[in-house]
């Protein structure tokens, strides 16, 4: 693919030209566009157009390498709506989070993919093969539930089955996120899953983070794992993968990404010092109260204070539990051993049972 940039658009214009057909292999850039438009040059898409040549214009530079078109299979409202000013405004939007994803070095290459919810049924997502950082409206594409491509000439990402779970569990969700940043991917190759209680902006806007064991990525069992914790987690840490995470809109989605990482960072840097404090009990429903009521999901609003104040991070910091960690494996919490707080509530408990039999 060549690039056609401002200079080689203000020397086809030079020419006196006033319809500039391109192909495939042609990238217009922005500037390019806008040359032509006040020039105006009308703009043709033929794929059958050899590439313009033009007098004296320095050689194109190359660019992304498009995969072989994809033929959508939309019905005439469905190419209504890929081409509404909704669409239009998530394909920018999606685009943009990519950028920011691509520069906080949460992907490398082509990894990780967004999408959004458009309509019944309908979902924008990002192209399959392309860094994330480099992305243009034009390659994302338009799928159903069930990933059949209804639009768009870049081939869907292979992992939107991912996503597609998430929106068939939670009818709330209306974009999905999935990356691979370096925090909270330790955690992933490690099996593990952060502590509770240690940042209230985590405890709020994503709230306990799940873990999901690893699959094959875009698998089916892959999805299911999904599928089970979208409902009562935002974000979920993929086993040895990365972070898939939901939200309102597709920069919400992308917030609960950026979180996750910076509190599973936090950890890790606080794992070396001295001490530790955590949000009591008490704190917690306050915060949990704050939470419900700007409607998010949270899997702990039926728990008492004692009942919030059980896990103790930072015991789990110190290896109290086994694990050399600041985090308790997944596959092992079963076998955790009760928190001071926890034999509290209980020792509460069987005394007013006593005092209760006693007073018949």
């Amino acid at each position: 693919m060549k690039l056609f940039a401002q200079k080689e658009a203000q020397a086809f214009v030079a020419t006196g030209a006033k319809e500039f057909r391109f192909n495939r292999d042609i990238r217009l850039t922005p500037g390019a566009k806008d040359i032509f438009t006040e020039a105006g040059v009308k703009l043709v898409f033929d794929e059958g157009a050899a590439a313009p040549a033009v007098a004296g214009a320095p050689a194109a530079a190359p660019t992304v390498s498009a995969p072989a078109p994809v033929a959508a299979a939309g019905t005439p409202d469905d190419d209504q709506l890929w081409n509404s000013p909704e669409a239009d405004k998530i394909r920018k939007e999606i685009c943009e989070m990519g950028r920011r994803i691509w520069m906080r070095e949460y992907c490398d290459g082509n990894g990780g993919n967004i999408s959004a919810r458009l309509g019944a049924d309908r979902y924008i997502c990002t192209p399959t093969g392309v860094s994330k950082g480099f992305m243009t409206p034009d390659m994302l594409c338009m799928v159903d539930g069930n990933g059949k491509q209804l639009a768009g000439t870049w081939k869907r990402t292979s992992e939107f089955m991912s996503h597609a779970a998430i929106y068939k569990a939670t009818p709330e969700a209306k974009s999905v996120c999935h990356a691979h940043p370096c925090n909270a991917g330790a955690f992933a190759i490690k099996g593990l899953t952060p502590p509770p209680r240690l940042i209230p902006e985590l405890e709020v806007f994503v709230g306990t983070i799940a873990y999901a064991p690893y699959m094959t990525p875009g698998s089916p069992e892959m999805a299911d794992v999904i599928f089970q914790r979208a409902p009562q987690h935002q974000s979920i840490i993929m086993g040895n993968h990365g972070v898939i995470t939901w939200g309102k809109s597709v920069e919400d989605a992308y917030f609960k990404m950026e979180i996750t990482d910076a509190y599973c960072r936090t950890i890790i840097l606080a794992q070396s010092l001295p001490g530790g404090a955590c949000i009591p009990g008490e704190g917690m429903s306050e915060l949990l109260k704050l939470k419900k009521g700007i409607g998010l999901p949270d899997d702990r609003y039926d728990l008492k204070p004692a009942q919030l104040a059980e896990i103790d991070p930072w015991a789990e910091v110190c290896g109290q539990h086994g694990c050399s960690s600041p985090v308790t494996p997944w596959n092992k919490q079963s076998n955790e051993q009760p928190a001071p707080a926890e034999l509290e509530a209980l020792i509460q408990k069987v005394t007013e049972e006593i005092v209760k039999s006693l007073s018949k």
